[in-house]
């Protein structure tokens, strides 16, 4: 699946529509997951049955297209099923028990209730909530895809206006690598990862640059009288900044997952507890500003469309181990470069990247050449020096190769410290 987003123009009256639908979503969601909670033992028909039971005893309900109180009903059936798999599979911690949403800002149909204008630049919206026609604005190509392929479409409300996604059942078109290189990944907070073969990708810190905006903005929220328009100006100009910053954070993994993976055959990287590193509350704001999770969903992503084999393998011991000798070397996390008495001198986290290579090619991965020595960086078209020279080899910034024009549609879309 794909997702094509489009900005929409909407007018005021149209934007109190949407929020009612959301509104209304969000009602059915809850009052269906009630309805599981007081009723133990009840099955998928039985949750699409008081579906259609709330549509008639409400009537602001059966205004709403009724594939999309049925997307509401299927929300809380994922949300069943994936908290009774992690009951069977002993998940470790909390199992997710299905909770109540009050803060819902998207509304989904499925396959009726809307039509798309023979110029697929304006979509319209014929269920009762009085949504009508929204003018699309975006360079996204949904006019090549029939319209039998789109199987989902959504109103994302954010804090700059409203989106309509279109969820199209295509898989991605492949393109070609240009070379088939190997390499390490370990991702730090000093640097954005560092690879086996010694480059660094440096940390933006989207969040930390953009903190004293933000902070100026909060205070401005409480310094405006409750309830008044003023007040709502001050808490959109708030949130518009914090959606920059996760912009900046989805973009910035996203271009530099591509990278790697158009330079590579053969990736490795830590699988990370990220959720579980982020209770660290001396590092949790760092972790969260570096985004570790979407850059390994974006690997994943981009390693399908490049043909690249990805690999993660376990984080442990990996910065302790010396690359050259295999003995352990212990360290503190402020010591950032890695002497072994075997002569191997290296910053800490390229020690820490070739160990990842070398393990995740050790447990059954791709075979190939080892780390050391002359060999492809995640830099396009560049090379390193050895790995085991404790100079640090120059090399320019790294550059995007273009964009990419789908994202996954899963969610994936969820953060930690590496530095080891």
């Amino acid at each position: 699946m794909l997702v094509l987003e489009y900005k929409a123009v909407v007018k005021k009256a149209q934007s109190v529509a949407i929020d009612e639908a959301i509104r209304t979503s969000q009602f059915v969601r809850n009052k269906v997951l009630r309805y599981w909670i007081d009723n133990r033992g009840v099955g998928k028909k039985d949750l699409y049955q008081y579906n259609t039971q709330l549509r008639t005893e409400y009537p602001f309900v059966k205004d709403l297209n009724s594939h999309a109180c049925q997307a509401s009903v299927e929300n809380v059936e994922r949300a069943i099923s994936r908290f009774f798999d992690n009951c069977k599979k002993n998940k470790p911690g909390k199992k997710g028990y299905p909770r109540f949403k009050r803060d819902t800002r998207s509304v989904e149909y499925k396959t009726s209730g809307w039509k798309l204008h023979p110029t697929k630049r304006r979509i319209t919206f014929s269920d009762k909530k009085g949504i009508g026609e929204l003018k699309l604005l975006g360079k996204w190509d949904i006019h090549t895809y029939p319209l039998d392929l789109i199987k989902r479409v959504r109103i994302v409300r954010r804090a700059n206006g409203y989106y309509v996604q279109f969820c199209v059942k295509v898989d991605a078109a492949t393109e070609p690598r240009m070379a088939n290189g190997e390499v390490g990944l370990d991702v730090g907070l000093e640097y954005f990862y560092s690879d086996s073969n010694g480059y660094h990708e440096e940390n933006p810190r989207f969040l930390r640059k953009a903190e004293k905006a933000i902070k100026h903005a909060q205070r401005r929220i409480y310094s405006k009288e409750k309830g008044k328009n003023n007040r709502r100006k001050a808490k959109g100009q708030y949130a518009r900044k914090h959606l920059r910053v996760s912009r900046q954070r989805e973009e910035h993994a996203l271009r530099v997952a591509r990278n790697v993976c158009k330079a590579n055959a053969y990736v490795a990287y830590e699988e990370l507890n990220v959720k579980g590193l982020v209770r660290n509350r001396r590092l949790a704001k760092s972790i969260s500003d570096v985004a570790w999770s979407a850059f390994r969903r974006w690997l994943e992503y981009f390693a399908i469309k490049f043909g690249t084999q990805v690999v993660a393998v376990p984080p442990h011991y990996t910065s302790q181990k010396c690359s050259g000798c295999g003995n352990v070397v212990k360290k503190g996390l402020s010591t950032r470069t890695h002497t072994c008495k075997c002569g191997c001198v290296l910053q800490r986290d390229v020690n820490a990247a070739i160990n990842i290579l070398s393990k995740a090619k050790s447990t059954g991965g791709h075979p190939g050449s080892n780390a050391w020595g002359v060999a492809t960086s995640t830099l396009l078209g560049a090379t390193q020096a050895c790995a085991s020279c404790d100079v640090e080899p120059r090399i320019p910034r790294l550059i995007a190769v273009g964009s990419v024009k789908h994202s996954s549609i899963a969610p994936l879309p969820s953060k930690g410290e590496a530095a080891k």
